[in-house]
């Protein structure tokens, strides 16, 4: 059995010392939040509507409660060990080198390409401001702010998402507040709609539902980035322990809520729920003036926020998969506790990303998306599997570290990967997705392969 399989932290590399601790308690609850409200909620969650129509807020419930048996996984292992390597470092030590290369270089790939992605949709809206401007000169100047926010000091970073956080959680809070007054009647200038609009809960059967529910799953993703970071805090342990606690109830609230609100007040099969999207179309419909502007702001500041984090996110994980040995030695190297060459090179990728776009927007940028479709589920996949290995071994050699338990070990623990086995059936069953699963799939194995060649060359050595 390969050493780093132990409870002994992975080979480290590092050569500069370590990462400097700058997050606060303040800053890690307000990344947790962060996580969760993003622009798939404000935007993306249109089409779920449109397929699920009422019913979303059942695909929601489930994958919600997928989400938080993940999150209370990760935040187990998290709190026992935590590493800038998350969920990579945690495979590597419980099934071997090869799982955390593969966990950790495919979950890389995933955010700097959202980093390049992200840029694009907050230069569309930009764009509307100030039209005749390229596009990619917005990314650049997005991407050359962020880009030295993260390469200053963790700090920074942990600033600017929770000032983008925020903002992000007053504007859902008030949404929330505005549409259960509008429910119940007493909002000025509206009439409750009762329950009209609910009365067709499944309007495409089951198929409407399933297909709601994979658009769902893929809006929770984020969450990870909290126990990324909380390696960077002033505590660790208190901090991951405290995000992942609270993270559950935010889903809830966030999430469900706001689709319950949407489906009551909105007409499921409204064309400004898509066009529009549907909290635009929700506050249009109560006749909310400059809705969507507003909304187009907040969007705005969802995207970049999801950008700064996955700027920061990318660049720690190829910190850890160095310094453990699974990457060229330069992305490991520290200055002022910043690894800040493994920063520029998430960065430069991300660009890279956008000219792709830029340059053939029907075939490369589009087989890039597909290749990264699924990989927060073969990440998921990752952390279940990792959970079951560690947990017994941490109840025998080290109880004291098991500040986070997973609810009903290992029942839950079973059920969650049965769930996430559900999923990847109903992707192969939909045409749309079933490309994003094989090509993750291809990605995955290929990088398994890699990193197990990687395991053997340095188990000779």
């Amino acid at each position: 059995m390969p050493s780093s399989t132990t409870t002994q932290e992975p080979p480290d590399q590092r050569t500069d010392g370590s990462l400097s601790h700058g997050l606060k308690q303040r800053h890690l609850s307000m990344i947790a939040l962060g996580g969760v409200i993003g622009a798939g909620l404000f935007v993306g969650s249109g089409a779920g509507i449109a397929a699920a129509g009422p019913s979303i807020v059942i695909a929601y419930a489930l994958s919600g409660l997928l989400v938080m048996l993940v999150m209370r996984m990760l935040g187990e292992m998290s709190a026992a060990y935590p590493s800038s390597g998350s969920f990579s470092a945690h495979a590597e030590r419980a099934i071997g080198p090869w799982a955390g290369f593969a966990a950790g270089w495919s979950f890389w790939v995933l955010l700097c390409t959202a980093v390049g992605l992200e840029g694009i949709g907050a230069a569309h809206i930009v764009q509307g401001w100030v039209p005749g401007t390229p596009q990619w000169a917005w990314v650049a100047l997005f991407m050359v702010v962020f880009c030295g926010a993260n390469l200053a000091a963790v700090k920074n970073f942990g600033e600017f998402e929770f000032w983008f956080a925020a903002l992000k959680v007053g504007a859902i809070s008030l949404f929330l507040i505005l549409g259960v007054l509008a429910i119940a009647g007493v909002l000025p200038g509206t009439d409750s709609p009762g329950a009209s609009h609910l009365s067709d809960f499944l309007p495409h059967g089951n198929e409407g539902l399933l297909v709601g529910l994979l658009a769902s799953v893929f809006a929770y993703g984020g969450l990870e980035t909290v126990t990324i970071a909380a390696a960077e805090s002033e505590d660790p342990v208190r901090g991951v322990a405290s995000a992942v606690r609270t993270a559950m109830w935010r889903i809830a609230l966030f999430y469900i809520g706001s689709m319950a609100v949407v489906v009551t007040l909105v007409p499921w099969d409204s064309k400004e729920v898509v066009e529009k999207g549907p909290y635009v179309a929700t506050l249009d419909h109560l006749g909310i003036p400059g809705a969507g502007q507003l909304m187009n702001v907040v969007v705005l500041v969802a995207l970049l926020s999801a950008m700064n984090a996955n700027i920061y996110g990318s660049s720690r994980i190829a910190y850890s998969l160095v310094g453990r040995g699974q990457g060229p030695k330069a992305l490991a190297r520290l200055s002022g506790g910043v690894p800040r060459i493994a920063v520029l090179t998430s960065c430069v990728l991300g660009f890279v990303c956008v000219m792709l776009n830029y340059w053939r927007p029907d075939d490369i940028f589009r087989w890039l998306l597909n290749m990264i479709g699924a990989v927060i589920l073969v990440v998921w996949i990752f952390i279940a599997v990792s959970q079951l290995l560690l947990r017994r071994r941490i109840e025998r050699e080290a109880p004291d570290k098991l500040v986070v338990r997973m609810w009903a070990f290992p029942w839950l623990t079973w059920a969650a990967l049965a769930g996430m086995a559900a999923i990847f059936v109903l992707m192969a069953r939909e045409p749309d997705t079933r490309v994003q699963l094989y090509s993750t799939g291809t990605m995955t194995l290929v990088l398994a392969v890699a990193g197990y060649a990687w395991q053997r060359v340095r188990a000779r050595r």
